[in-house]
């Protein structure tokens, strides 16, 4: 192999890593969702996690939320368990997701404190 070869593969190899680094910007400032993700704006979310607390190095309790309902699921061991379904939201807190819901679409209000 000459010196041209070489130069040639340290060429290609410059090329290959500018080419990894646009990537990661792209991602980095789009997201992965951002070139046509699933979502769309159609209104407030319906969907959230309002709390995560870890019971072991390797089991989660995650409270979730879906249309003002909570549902208490245990995640990380052998398998995943719905620990409590169809915990119903307090009415402070569904007042507060009906003024989020009025005031726009990206908006989720915070469980309140009690």
């Amino acid at each position: 192999m000459d010196t041209l070869d070489y130069f040639r593969f340290v060429l290609a190899f410059a090329f290959v890593l500018g080419l990894i680094a646009i990537a990661a910007l792209l991602l980095k400032r789009y997201g992965s969702m951002g070139f046509g993700g699933i979502r769309a704006n159609r209104g407030p979310r319906r969907l959230a996690i309002s709390e995560v607390l870890a019971v072991d190095a390797r089991r989660r309790l995650v409270l979730v939320r879906r249309d003002g309902v909570e549902h208490l699921i245990l995640i990380g061991g052998a398998n995943d368990l719905v620990v409590e379904s169809g915990v119903t939201a307090g009415p402070a807190f569904r007042d507060a997701l009906a003024e989020a819901a009025s005031a726009g679409p990206d908006t989720t209000p915070e469980a309140p404190s009690p």
